[in-house]
């Protein structure tokens, strides 16, 4: 059975648009175009991930956000305006899993909507040990101690280092986009500077992982780490 997916927004042209995108990638698509029809939808069927806009008249999709939250598990990603940088905060603040800029790129809304899928439905949680350890082969994190192994080297790290390899490992084999590292690790600061995630993880790899191993770059959308788990 494929996956389910509900689309709502108020603009048309922009629910046809990422239905026809989702569509060529598989997903069943269900359409609504208010928040109240949104509630309806939610309550009579299962989805596997929601795109919800924000701005909408009646019913606007934070209000929607709050009716939902505790009773649906599956991600919600919410669209906005790229400008509208508090709307992404309260999102946040009240339980969105991503948001969606518009005007926004086909193959980044493709990673977003897969990735959070796949998230959701991994069987086997990357969890830490008891001692606050998770371990790949070859490299070691301990997130009590903020230390960092090296095929038993303990490496240096900053701070914010040590959090986004620990955000990337537990991540392990999902794309993460820039927005997504920026968010989980500063925190939705509303002045802050994407392009310092791209400078982090230059250091990064350039400490942990000279030899291209474990942080992979998909170009145009963020980053990967792939491992082994042990």
């Amino acid at each position: 059975m494929n996956e389910r997916i509900l689309i709502v927004d108020d603009d048309r042209d922009i629910v046809e648009l990422i239905s026809d995108i989702l569509e060529e990638e598989g997903y069943e698509i269900h359409k609504e175009y208010n928040g109240k029809g949104a509630l309806e939808k939610i309550e009579e069927n299962r989805y596997d991930l929601i795109i919800l806009d924000i701005m909408m008249p009646g019913m606007d999709g934070l209000e929607v956000l709050k009716k939902v939250r505790d009773k649906v598990e599956s991600p919600i990603l919410f669209l906005t305006a790229k400008s509208k940088s508090m709307d992404k905060v309260i999102g946040f603040e009240i339980g969105a899993d991503d948001y969606i800029t518009k005007p926004f790129d086909d193959y980044e809304l493709i990673a977003r909507v897969k990735a959070h899928i796949r998230r959701s439905k991994r069987e086997e949680k990357i969890t830490y040990t008891d001692d606050g350890i998770l371990k790949f082969k070859g490299i070691e994190i301990n997130k009590n101690s903020y230390e960092v192994f090296l095929e038993g080297e303990k490496i240096e790290l900053s701070t914010r280092e040590f959090q986004i390899l620990c955000y990337l490992m537990e991540n392990a084999n999902l794309v993460l986009t820039r927005e997504q590292i920026y968010n989980s690790i500063w925190g939705y600061e509303e002045y802050g500077d994407i392009n310092t995630v791209t400078v982090h993880i230059k250091k990064l790899r350039e400490k942990v992982d000279k030899d291209d191993r474990y942080i992979k770059t998909i170009w145009g959308i963020g980053y990967k780490f792939v491992g082994e788990r042990e």
